[in-house]
């Protein structure tokens, strides 16, 4: 027999008032269908207790809209408009609870321009630095179509989709980048504070430091100087480099090919990347936008240029009445499955489902390759860290060797 938990909620009435509370359920699914039969519309449920563990956000470091926002924008709006609400009553709704101080000031322009009479979609594409395309795309198709209920619930899964990969990406790189700046901070501890140590115990017996010892100690006296350095070249190559993508996309197109040949993560990024393909095309053709319009979004969207040029392809051969797994079999980047399944796709007329599909398989793919990546990162990193610190030692005491050979030859 299930447990019934206590959750705390908060709701939004046919009134557009919100209202917070408790519910009695066994799970947060049932907790939201029984707030739904009494008339309201939930837009956030948590187990009573937990306010303590929410995120906590600091003035000033808070404005920046990220795929999290977007993504819990979209669910709770998609909510709101399949219950019945306006759209004006949802985006007040969603305006009053917003966090981030640029979606904030997002919504409220997009509410006043369709006060105005502007469209949905057209208020959201002047937020083009809040809306990403992929959701002005979608959301204009739904309104084309009189589905934009419908329309919403994908923008909305869409972004969940996108929010867990990335959330796999992180979890399966935290392991390796931690160890690294543990590695950093206890070499520069070495470094800095036991190194010295040694280095006056040496001049006191006198005598030539071995080689190995004299590039440690000379790196030690250098740390004050040289660690700032480091990191502020570090900070300029990196910013250089991205002005450098921006401006050329034929070097953006060399970086992003070299990615996908790297020889741990460029098979990792080759199925993310397809993935994320996939996804985005077939839910922008499941909701009606054209396949011309729907392949020059998913080009602007796909996050790897090598991705992007091959939808310039898939767009002429559509143009020319071509279908367009012709297009996809020129370009190494799409495995011959992927191109299979659109031409399957393509001769039953269900090519979104097809993409779905592929996408799912993808995903669980990258599921497979981030396990592993993080099970064969983590002995890699346990010798490479072993290796440096005793390497470390090693030159630390190889000056003992030679006083000791001094003391028993005198």
């Amino acid at each position: 027999m299930s447990m019934t938990k206590t959750y705390d909620y908060v709701s939004v009435g046919p009134d557009g008032k919100r209202a917070k509370g408790k519910v009695d359920a066994t799970n947060e699914t049932t907790a939201a269908q029984t707030l739904r039969q009494q008339g309201v519309v939930p837009l956030s449920i948590s187990p009573a207790g937990t306010g303590l563990r929410s995120d906590i956000h600091i003035p000033g470091l808070t404005g920046r809209t990220r795929l999290k926002d977007l993504a819990i924008f979209a669910r709770q709006f998609a909510t709101m408009t399949s219950a019945g609400m306006s759209l004006l009553r949802s985006l007040a709704v969603l305006e009053d609870q917003a966090t981030r101080p640029g979606l904030k000031k997002a919504i409220s322009e997009v509410r006043a321009d369709i006060e105005a009479g502007v469209s949905l979609s057209g208020a959201l594409a002047k937020q083009n630095k809040t809306f990403p395309t992929l959701v002005v795309a979608m959301i204009r198709a739904g309104e084309t179509g009189g589905f934009l209920d419908s329309a919403l619930e994908r923008v909305a899964g869409n972004l969940e989709k996108d929010l867990v990969l990335r959330g796999k990406i992180k979890s399966a790189l935290t392991y390796p980048v931690l160890v690294l700046i543990f590695s950093a901070l206890m070499i520069a501890g070495v470094l800095i504070f036991i190194v010295p140590v040694f280095e006056r115990m040496f001049a006191q017996f006198g005598g030539e430091l071995p080689l190995p010892t004299q590039v440690l100690v000379t790196t030690s006296h250098s740390m004050a100087w040289a660690g700032p350095l480091l990191v502020f070249v570090i900070i300029v190559v990196v910013t250089v480099m991205k002005r450098l993508l921006r401006a050329s996309p034929a070097l953006r197109l060399k970086v992003d090919a070299f990615k996908l040949r790297m020889p741990v993560f460029g098979p990792l990024i080759k199925k993310i990347t397809i993935s994320r393909f996939a996804r985005t095309l077939g839910t922008l053709l499941s909701v009606g936008v054209p396949v011309m319009q729907a392949l020059e979004v998913v080009g602007a969207t796909a996050g790897n240029a090598v991705v992007g040029s091959a939808t310039k392809d898939l767009q002429t051969a559509v143009r020319e009445g071509r279908p367009m797994s012709s297009g996809l079999r020129k370009h190494t980047v799409f495995p011959q499955m992927v191109t299979q399944m659109v031409e399957v796709g393509e001769e039953s007329g269900q090519i979104s489902q097809m993409l779905d599909k592929v996408a799912d398989f993808y995903d669980r793919e990258v599921d497979s390759a981030t396990e592993a990546l993080t099970s064969s990162i983590e002995p890699i990193m346990v010798v490479v860290m072993g290796a440096i610190v005793g390497g470390m030692v090693v030159c630390l005491y190889l000056p003992m060797f030679s006083i000791y050979g001094k003391i028993q030859g005198s």
